[in-house]
């Protein structure tokens, strides 16, 4: 097959050929990837995962067509053959193009982009984090009334070089650390789940360190025995208070996706349907009351989509989706950007791996914190529910009529947190949802909660995003009893 070549070798390579070949663009994306998985059951050790995975892809355009190949294997011929493929599938392709892409333009960058740490999770010893592991589930079934546990902690580290015909040269050491823990109780025949989550951050494993797992385990394990022994909600409409972790999935399904501008431009529906905020609504829709402004930011230390620059070569950047209530702002890469008459890219383009293509990806869409304090807002609610973390949900196709559920779920009683409910699902419509919103909590609540599971696309890809958001509050929506339907994020 040939000798392994250099990665400078590998640029060189790749580039020069894309040039002769007549192409207006190429770019290459080299990465090498490391990911370990650890997870427990029952007291037990159930699973250590380690997984290593490499390789390049090359990005085409030609007469506004792009062609795309992959490989894993880096020797000389093979980067010539794949080089090829891609200009070749370009080359095919603008024979049936009727509506040739434009690239926005983008200047040159050359940099080096790496995730600060301070322990380096694949440094830390397997047995320190089997030991917390186990430790955790054996605190959780101190608690009567658990049967079961789980608790898993998880790392991944990208090593990306990223080259264009443009000149941009751009190196990347990125770093991403999670762990969790749940509770599961039994009673009356019925069972109730209670988790604990660290926030997917681009950060090291003092993450872990500084989650507290053994100093949470015990008020999870309480909440989950309270869960299961809790009444069912009546049925009604409720003031809801949403805490950050689940405000990060509302956020993403009924702002996120529709923010994206392929699918807003009917080009993309896989997994996530197309979108309600078409074009002619920018800068003019209500999409929510004036305490919601929702803001995407790139830029911000630890978040995950915070990688410097995306797939496209674009700097990161920051930005409004929803300001004072009213829509303003798309996710954009190179390709749709013009076909909105805007001369940049947001730069979120972004692909899950060397073998997949870059595509509009959600960004780091977090809700403004408002002035309101968490206290004065529940005391200001006469019947209404509290609801913490993530839980099931269903969205329709254009992200306008959704349901959502959550972890845990306390009754408000005129302005006092009474005692826990099960089975709570709330429904609504986003832009009345959103409406009703009349406060946001002060910055000290402000929490940042991520997903990285996030499904576009066919083949599928799994994009990478935070939701920041401090607690805010909901006037009289929609609550049901029941449990909703299930999706990927």
């Amino acid at each position: 097959m040939g000798s392994l070549i250099t990665r400078e070798e590998v640029i060189e390579l790749v580039l020069s050929r894309v040039r002769a070949s007549g192409a207006e663009y190429g770019d290459l994306r080299m990465q090498e990837s490391l990911t370990q998985v650890v997870r427990g059951e029952d007291r037990r050790i159930a699973a250590v995962v380690d997984g290593e995975d490499s390789g390049f892809g090359v990005r085409v355009l030609y007469r506004g067509a792009w062609g795309f190949a992959a490989s894993s294997v880096l020797t000389a011929g093979e980067v010539r053959r794949v080089t090829d493929l891609a200009v070749d599938i370009a080359k095919q392709s603008a024979r049936l193009t009727h509506d040739p892409v434009r690239l926005c333009p983008e200047p040159v960058h050359v940099d080096t982009v790496s995730t600060p740490r301070r322990l380096d999770p694949f440094a830390v010893p397997l047995e320190e984090k089997t030991r917390l592991l186990l430790e955790t589930m054996e605190m959780l079934h101190r608690q009567s009334g658990i049967a079961r546990s789980s608790a898993a902690l998880w790392a991944r580290r990208d090593k990306k070089v990223f080259a264009s015909t443009e000149g941009s040269v751009i190196q990347f050491d990125l770093l991403a650390t999670h762990g969790e823990f749940e509770a599961t109780a039994v009673a009356d025949g019925r069972f109730a789940s209670r988790s604990f989550n660290t926030p997917h951050l681009r950060t090291g494993y003092e993450l872990i360190e500084e989650a507290g797992f053994l100093r949470e385990a015990p008020r999870v394990a309480a909440q989950a025995v309270e869960k299961v022994l809790a009444p069912e909600v009546e049925p009604g409409r409720y003031d809801l208070v949403l805490d950050p972790e689940h405000l990060s999935l509302t956020i993403h399904e009924s702002c996120g996706h529709p923010s994206e501008l392929d699918r807003a431009l009917g080009y993309e529906a896989n997994y996530a349907g197309t979108s309600f905020l078409t074009p002619d609504t920018l800068g003019s829709f209500r999409y929510g009351s004036p305490h919601v402004t929702l803001i995407a930011d790139n830029t911000e230390p630890e978040t995950l989509a915070a990688t410097g620059y995306d797939d496209d070569g674009v700097s990161c950047q920051h930005w409004d989706i929803v300001r004072d209530g009213v829509f303003v702002g798309y996710c954009t890469n190179r390709e749709v950007a013009p076909k909105i008459g805007q001369e940049r890219s947001r730069g979120s383009s972004r692909a899950d791996g060397w073998a997949s293509i870059p595509m509009v990806r959600i960004a780091n869409i977090g809700l403004a914190p408002g002035t309101a304090r968490l206290s004065d807002m529940i005391a200001d609610v006469k019947r209404g529910i509290y609801i913490e973390g993530h839980g099931s949900f269903s969205i329709d196709q254009r992200r306008y009529n959704f349901q959502f559920g959550g972890d845990a779920f306390w009754l408000i009683e005129h302005g006092r947190v009474t005692h826990m409910l099960r089975d709570v699902i709330y429904h609504g419509i986003t832009p009345e949802f959103w409406g009703s919103c009349d406060a946001v909590a002060d910055p000290s609540h402000r929490r940042r909660y991520g997903f990285i599971t996030c499904g576009k696309g066919q083949p599928t890809q799994s994009g990478w995003m935070t939701h920041a958001a401090a607690h805010a509050r909901f006037r009289r929506v929609s609550v049901l009893r029941g449990k909703a339907a299930g999706g990927g994020a």
